[in-house]
């Protein structure tokens, strides 16, 4: 069984980051991932809070990222992680590969995107429902779409989806965006975005071509609406992917894993950095900085 001196499970801004210091501090690196590298930023159009940087695309980022790290002896695998288990002499990472050694294990899988869970979502996934503008809106050029949410990453991606749809609907179902105040103003701003504030989705409705519109509800009671549009893109929040180690590791009570003094969580030799750990804050600089003092943690514990 491969053994390393630390094993990054997830290759996000957080994992990346590990990478770097880990290496850096001349541990043996792998780092598991089972999609690209960069995390969910790799499907952000444009990042624009990353210092020094005053904007790149996600996709870019993540892949200076990884080769930053692959650049200072990173080993990298494509695979799932399934699970952790203690041995004898440190780790075990269960992976879709096969089992793994490790001395130190950093968790920094990130989250998942949450589903609306309507009718109508998982039937016309991939033909009209999507969770990522970046990947399918030039499919869109000159129809009508919604995205649905009030965060900033619904607010971003209304404004990118702009350049390619003839209108946007950004449908939220609260009177005003929970978005940032700069983010929720350059929506407002954007001539093809139309707020519509309120309101939610209660059905995503089509046929053999795809989506054609949405039923909307109303707070008040009052009667439902149909919105025509030939898209739904869904940026409702995220979910921590944190499954693979419950039971092993404490969990808070919304799934996020709990981390003390130098990011450790509650096994030996086990940290976990970026958005699957209990933060308040979820950006591209804070997983960063999480990664970086997970690795300094990861190697103090191995020395003692």
């Amino acid at each position: 069984m491969p053994k390393y001196d630390l094993i990054i499970l997830g290759a996000g801004p957080a994992g990346l980051a590990a990478a770097v210091y880990g290496r850096r501090a001349g541990l043996g690196t792998l780092v598991l991932e089972r999609e690209g590298p960069g995390g969910q930023i790799k499907n952000t159009a444009e990042v624009e809070n990353w210092p020094g940087t005053p904007a790149i695309s996600g996709w870019d980022l993540g892949e200076s990222f990884r080769a930053h790290a692959a650049g200072l002896g990173a080993e990298f695998l494509a695979a799932e992680a399934l699970g952790l288990a203690e041995t004898a002499d440190g780790l075990t990472v269960r992976a879709a590969a096969g089992d793994l050694a490790a001395r130190a294990v950093i968790v920094a899988t990130g989250t998942r995107l949450s589903r609306l869970g309507v009718p109508g979502e998982a039937e016309f996934a991939g033909r009209g429902v999507s969770y990522c503008a970046v990947c399918d809106a030039p499919f869109f050029r000159g129809l009508e779409v919604a995205v649905i949410g009030g965060g900033e990453a619904a607010a971003e991606e209304a404004v990118y989806l702009a350049r390619f749809a003839a209108r946007v609907f950004l449908i939220h179902r609260r009177d005003r965006l929970r978005a940032s105040a700069a983010a929720a103003a350059r929506a407002a701003a954007e001539a093809g975005v139309s707020m519509v504030l309120s309101r939610t989705v209660k059905e995503i409705l089509g046929g053999p071509e795809g989506v054609t519109g949405l039923r909307l509800g109303r707070p008040d009671g009052g009667p439902d609406e149909t919105l025509p549009v030939a898209g739904a893109f869904i940026f409702i929040g995220s979910v921590p992917q944190s499954e693979f180690v419950r039971g092993f590791l404490e969990l808070d009570g919304l799934g996020r894993i709990v981390t003390g003094p130098g990011l450790a969580a509650s096994r030996p030799g086990v940290f976990a950095a970026g958005d699957v750990r209990d933060t308040d804050l979820r950006q591209v600089v804070t997983a960063a900085a999480d990664g970086a003092r997970a690795a300094l943690s990861a190697w103090r514990y191995l020395n003692g």
